[in-house]
C-alpha cells in the first residue's frame, strides 16, 4: 500500500483551486457533517468559494435516502443542502481509514462535524490530537447544547426551538406552543457556525494558529429569540402595551401575529379568503392618515381617540379589525399595491408555491434550477450572500463517493491498486 504521511504540516497546496474571484478560494474544508445543521454551514462555505470535501461513511449521509420523491435517487433533502461540494467515502473505524483521515486533516484549513457529543474523540481524534496533526486547522463542532445538564440530550430542529425560547413565544394566546416553519434550529445554527469559522480563519492570519469553534443549537435559537428576552425584562415594569394580549403573567405570552416591536403589525385577511390570502401590515405613525383614508374612515386621522400611536395602543385589535374589513374585500396583490402607493410597510403572505414561482426571486438567483446527473434537475434555494467580487454559481450536490479517485489518487497520491483494495475491503 502507498504510505500516507501523518506528519504535522500546514495546509497542503494540492487542495483543488476554487474558481478565480471567490472569497474563500484556496480554503479547504473537511466536511464531516450530516443531516442539516452541519451541511447548511458547509454549503455556505462552498458558495463562498471554499473547496468543501464531504466525507461520508460508505453508506452515505442518511438524508440521501430520506423523504425521497424519486426511487433510488438522492433526495431533495440531501441535494438542497450539499450543492457545490465534493464527496468521498471513508470508514473511519478501520485503521487504514484513520490513517487516511489523519492525512485529510493535515491538508485541510477547516474541519466541521455535527456528530453526537464525544463521537470524534472516540475515533481517536481529540482536539489535542487534531492540533498535533495540523496546528493551523479551524475545528468547528455543532452540537445540540452547551456544557451542562443538557449536553447529552439528542437534539432535533424543533427540540432546539422548544428549548431556545421560540416555541413558548410562538402561537396564539389561547393555543399551544408552536414550531416555526423556518429551520432556525438547524440552518440557523449553521449560519452561526459559519460566522465563527470565518472569524477563526481571520484570526489565524494574525496568530498562525487554528482554534475550536463550538456552536450549540439551543444557543443559536436563543440568540434569534433575543427580543423575547428583552420583553421578559420589560415585564418587570408592567404589561407590554405593544402586545394585543389582555392579561400578562410573569412570562412573555404568545401574541399571535403581533410584531411586538415599536410599530404594531398584524396579518389581515384578503379576498377570496384562502389559507394564504393575507397581507401583513405595519402601522407607523406617518402611515395612519393615508391608511384611514384607504379603509374609508378618514375621520379617524384627526380623532383624538385614534390620532396618535399612544391612543391606538390600547385598541390594536379593533384597529386591525377595521383594516381587515377593508382588506378582506380585495385580493392580496391589490391590497399590497394600494398600501405600497402610500409607503405603508406591508407584505403578502407567500405560499411555498408562490415563492417557487416568484419571478423576482428567480431573477435574484434565490430560487435556482440545478442540473443533476440522476434526477435531471432540481429547484433549490440559492445563496443569500451576495458579494460583488465573489459571485455564486450553484452546482449540483455530489453523488456518493463521486470524488474518491480525484481526492485519494490525484491529491493524496494513493495508487490505483490500493484504491481498488480500499473499496473491496470496505474502507471506502
Amino acid at each position: 500500500m502507498t504510505p500516507v504521511t501523518t506528519e504535522t504540516a500546514t495546509t497542503d497546496a494540492t487542495a483543488q483551486p476554487s474558481p478565480p474571484g471567490k472569497a474563500l478560494a484556496g480554503i479547504r474544508v473537511l466536511d464531516m457533517t450530516h443531516v442539516q445543521s452541519g451541511p447548511s454551514a458547509t454549503q455556505l462555505l462552498a458558495w463562498l468559494g471554499a473547496d468543501v470535501v464531504k466525507l461520508e461513511a460508505p453508506s452515505g449521509d442518511i438524508t440521501r435516502k430520506q423523504l425521497r420523491d424519486l426511487p433510488d435517487v438522492d433526495s431533495l433533502y440531501f441535494t438542497m443542502l450539499n450543492c457545490n461540494k465534493r464527496s468521498i467515502t471513508l470508514n473511519t473505524k478501520t485503521e487504514r481509514g484513520k490513517e487516511i483521515l489523519t492525512e485529510l486533516i493535515r491538508r485541510s484549513d477547516v474541519m466541521v462535524e455535527n456528530f453526537g457529543p464525544g463521537a470524534v474523540d472516540r475515533m481517536g481524534f481529540t482536539w489535542d490530537r487534531i492540533q498535533e496533526i495540523n496546528p493551523r486547522i479551524v475545528y468547528a463542532s455543532i452540537k445540540g447544547f452547551g456544557e451542562g445538564p443538557y449536553t447529552n440530550f439528542k437534539a432535533y430542529e424543533v427540540v432546539a426551538q422548544a428549548m431556545g425560547g421560540s416555541m413558548s413565544t410562538t402561537g396564539f394566546e389561547d393555543g399551544p406552543p408552536l414550531a416555526t416553519g423556518a429551520q432556525i434550529g438547524d440552518s440557523g445554527t449553521g449560519v452561526h457556525a459559519v460566522a465563527g469559522i470565518l472569524a477563526a480563519l481571520f484570526q489565524r492570519e494574525h496568530t498562525g494558529r487554528g482554534q475550536r469553534v463550538n456552536v450549540a443549537m439551543q444557543h443559536a435559537v436563543l440568540n434569534l429569540c433575543r427580543v423575547k428576552l428583552r420583553d421578559q425584562q420589560r415585564l418587570a415594569h408592567g404589561p407590554l402595551r405593544e402586545y394585543p394580549n389582555d392579561d400578562f403573567g410573569v412570562e412573555v405570552p404568545r401574541s399571535g401575529n403581533a410584531s411586538g416591536g415599536g410599530q404594531p403589525g398584524w396579518a389581515v385577511k384578503c379576498a377570496p379568503g384562502g389559507p394564504n390570502d393575507y397581507v401583513y401590515v405595519i402601522v407607523q405613525p406617518v402611515g395612519w392618515q393615508p391608511l384611514s383614508e384607504l379603509i374609508g374612515r378618514p375621520e379617524l386621522a384627526a380623532d383624538p381617540e385614534w390620532a396618535t400611536p399612544e391612543a391606538r395602543l390600547p385598541k390594536l385589535g379593533k384597529m386591525f379589525q377595521l383594516i381587515e374589513e377593508w382588506s378582506s374585500t380585495l385580493p392580496k396583490w391589490e391590497v399590497l399595491e394600494k398600501l405600497n402607493a402610500h409607503n405603508i410597510p406591508c407584505g403578502p403572505i407567500l405560499s411555498t408555491k408562490e415563492i417557487v414561482e416568484d419571478a423576482s426571486l428567480v431573477a435574484n438567483e434565490m430560487v435556482v434550477t440545478v442540473p443533476h446527473p440522476e434526477r435531471g434537475e432540481f429547484v433549490t434555494v440559492g445563496s443569500p450572500l451576495k458579494l460583488s467580487d465573489s459571485p455564486v454559481d450553484v452546482t449540483s450536490s455530489p453523488l456518493l463517493g463521486e470524488h474518491n479517485e480525484e481526492v485519494y489518487v490525484g491529491e493524496l497520491g494513493l495508487g490505483d491498486e490500493e484504491l481498488r483494495l480500499l473499496k473491496s475491503n470496505g474502507v471506502i
